[in-house]
């Protein structure tokens, strides 16, 4: 690696540390703001108490967070390093080099496709390990979470119902399980039957055994003469930490890939498929916007004249809203019909199709 390609990796690795903190920093200070009175709801606790859950909460979170703004990032990262080369008057002193500034930024994209690469991390392996806890609210402590349960589907077919649901203890209430099965005609093939149903005082979740032990658990076959059968357990893949997550309607967008497939391949059991198949799709395009917007923003950033260094900065930042703002009017849109029909794929990488020619256009006419 050249001197030069050091220095310029320097100053964009300096500049996206700083760009993290700022815009990270900020949306917590913004949210803390906001929801300051939720955390001091259990002020009784201590305010040691209160401190603790409020780092643990915006730690977590801080996953979430970086999800949404490694793009901006990235671009204020760009701004930061070749602003500093341009108000030095350096660009001018590499050009007289013979240096062509296609080659100056071109570390800036190689770092820019590495980071990429923490955003692929932070999304597949880092939230849906978290996403129980990322899902409670601020007015929670952390460990003594309850929650009511209502129709949570699991891979049975068989929807599951609690009035309560002790994180601590991972024990239902007064649970209900309403057992269904795919209806027999071709016809309702797609229409589920209720065949029975189950119900306890209590369903305790079995760690070893990976089942729910039923405390004065009843099974009642729909039509049946023969009365309540006792039942000591019931076998479903809903485990304890998908409980909190699946009672969210967006829980979605905490799973990762791989989850989302194993979904995907359920489609009887899927509510809304138009927004499982526009959070796989967004999972692809997400990066490719990220880096989309760093290309559309770069050629702007590169003047030689630190006169013109704030309209530039203007314009560039101006270019990547725009493209930010697209790509989250676009989700919003993937799960909403047009035309008679929601078309996820398309709404997202839509704003790939129009912001990805912009950016070849610009760094092909780029002044080097």
């Amino acid at each position: 690696m050249k001197i030069l390609d050091k220095y310029v990796a320097k100053n964009f690795l300096v500049g996206y540390a700083i760009a993290f903190c700022v815009l990270i920093g900020l949306r917590i200070i913004i949210d803390l703001f906001v929801n300051l009175d939720e955390f001091t709801e259990h002020a009784d606790l201590g305010s040691i108490a209160v401190i603790k859950n409020i780092f643990s909460f915006y730690i977590l979170h801080s996953t979430l967070y970086f999800r949404d703004f490694s793009g901006m990032i990235t671009v204020v990262a760009a701004a930061f390093s070749l602003g500093k080369m341009v108000r030095s008057n350096e660009l001018v002193a590499v050009m007289a080099s013979g240096v062509s500034l296609k080659r100056v930024i071109s570390p800036i994209i190689i770092l820019a496709l590495l980071l990429t690469g923490l955003l692929v991390i932070d999304q597949e392996f880092l939230i849906p390990p978290l996403s129980d806890k990322l899902v409670r609210g601020q007015d929670a402590i952390p460990g003594q979470e309850s929650y009511d349960v209502w129709f949570i589907s699991d891979k049975n077919g068989s929807l599951i119902c609690s009035r309560r649901f002790d994180v601590r203890t991972s024990t239902l209430h007064n649970p209900t399980i309403i057992l269904r099965s795919p209806g027999t005609s071709l016809a309702n093939s797609a229409v589920w039957e209720v065949t029975g149903w189950i119900s306890a005082e209590k369903a305790v979740y079995n760690a070893e055994t990976e089942r729910w032990d039923l405390v004065d658990g009843v099974y009642m076959e729909k039509g049946s003469q023969a009365g309540a059968q006792p039942l000591a357990y019931y076998a479903s893949d809903i485990t304890p930490k998908d409980i909190p997550v699946m009672r969210r309607a967006r829980y979605k967008n905490l799973l990762s890939s791989r989850q989302l497939s194993a979904l995907a391949s359920q489609k009887a059991k899927i509510k809304d498929l138009a927004q499982l198949y526009s959070q796989k799709h967004f999972r692809i395009t997400d990066p490719v916007i990220n880096l989309v917007m760093l290309l559309i923003s770069l050629p702007i950033l590169v003047c030689r004249d630190p006169k013109l260094m704030k309209s530039a900065v203007t314009i560039s930042f101006a270019t990547t809203a725009a493209c930010f703002i697209t790509t989250f009017v676009c989700k919003m849109f993937a799960t909403e019909p047009v035309f008679g029909r929601a078309m996820p794929e398309l709404w997202a990488w839509l704003p790939v199709f129009i912001f990805l020619p912009i950016a070849i256009i610009e760094l092909d006419s780029m002044k080097t």
